[in-house]
């Protein structure tokens, strides 16, 4: 009967290694050997198994059905093996990990980060700027920040604010603005990647839509707000990403009205893990962040919306 025992896992790691780079010489770089010696403790790992992991082809290895099912499992062990060693380094156990979109990122939260390293001192940070959405259970990331409408596979989501979208502007643009119809007069910055639409805004307002003019397009929603805050016409936002420049002045929301969308910002941890001490200090710091950001744009904008939005006057 196989066992554990059996196999050498220095052999096994070579295996891994192969299926992950997809070569021995990638592999060979990482492990910090020759290619000669990764193919060995492969071949003597296949021996082991009685099983062949890998077919020799002109174009290298390629793994058999069985290699593809067995290597799989190699890698979710092996980085268990590699989270389990990192609880031996302090500096591990005491940073916190939080993945966020580039937008989320620097429009709110890095603005932030200093109240809460001086409530946490002891915590470091480190922010994964990224759109893609990571597996929580299989990565080093503790905690992530995600827009959507809180179901993710895998992952215990907590709300932490609606998205509500409303046209922001500069002031000296809202001054020309006296009613809605006088957005067919103005110029609308395009997000091309944005999941929500002024038609759901019109609806809010309760008024036909008014087609503006196209101006300037960007891949990219803090361009978009750049753009904005520069003079060159309105967009449609949402509290995180106006949140600031509404609160100084630089931007203004000039009808009054904001639409709720079935979208929200979620903090978002794995499923079935007990979360951390760090992770707890992070939730509760910026949960009041959120409320500090809702209060504060409640002041700079009349008739404030519950969500941090605004309603008809």
């Amino acid at each position: 009967m196989l066992t554990l025992n059996n196999i050498h896992l220095n052999g096994l790691r070579a295996v891994e290694v192969v299926a992950r780079r997809g070569s021995l010489l990638k592999a060979a770089e990482e492990l910090g050997v020759s290619p000669s010696a990764v193919s060995q403790q492969i071949n003597r790992t296949e021996k082991q198994l009685g099983r062949t992991l890998f077919e020799r082809t002109p174009a290298g290895l390629v793994p058999t059905e069985f290699g593809l099912a067995f290597t799989a499992r190699l890698a979710a062990g092996f980085r268990e093996l590699a989270q389990a060693v990192s609880l031996a380094d302090d500096r591990t156990a005491n940073t916190l990990i939080v993945s966020v979109a580039p937008a989320f990122a620097s429009r709110w939260l890095v603005p932030r980060l200093s109240r809460f390293f001086k409530l946490h001192p002891e915590i470091l940070v480190r922010i994964d700027a990224s759109t893609q959405i990571v597996d929580l259970g299989r990565s080093d990331v503790d905690v992530a920040i995600r827009l959507g409408e809180g179901h993710w596979p895998g992952a215990r989501a907590e709300l932490l604010l609606p998205m509500e979208i409303f046209p922001v502007c500069s002031p000296h643009i809202a001054r020309k603005l006296k009613s809605i119809d006088d957005l067919a007069r103005s110029w609308v910055i395009i997000d091309e990647n944005s999941m929500i639409s002024w038609e759901s805004w019109f609806q809010a307002a309760g008024v036909a839509p008014v087609m503006p003019q196209q101006g300037a397009s960007f891949t990219d929603p803090i361009l978009c707000l750049e753009s904005v805050i520069a003079g060159h016409g309105i967009m449609l936002a949402w509290q995180f990403l106006a949140a600031d420049a509404l609160a100084d002045g630089r931007l203004v929301a000039p009808f009054g009205i904001s639409a709720q969308t079935e979208f929200g910002h979620y903090l978002v941890t794995a499923e079935g893990q007990r979360p951390s001490r760090k992770v707890d200090c992070f939730r509760n710091w910026i949960n009041e962040e959120v409320k500090t950001t809702v209060a504060n744009m409640r002041a700079a904008t009349p008739h404030a919306a519950p969500g941090g939005g605004v309603q008809p006057t």
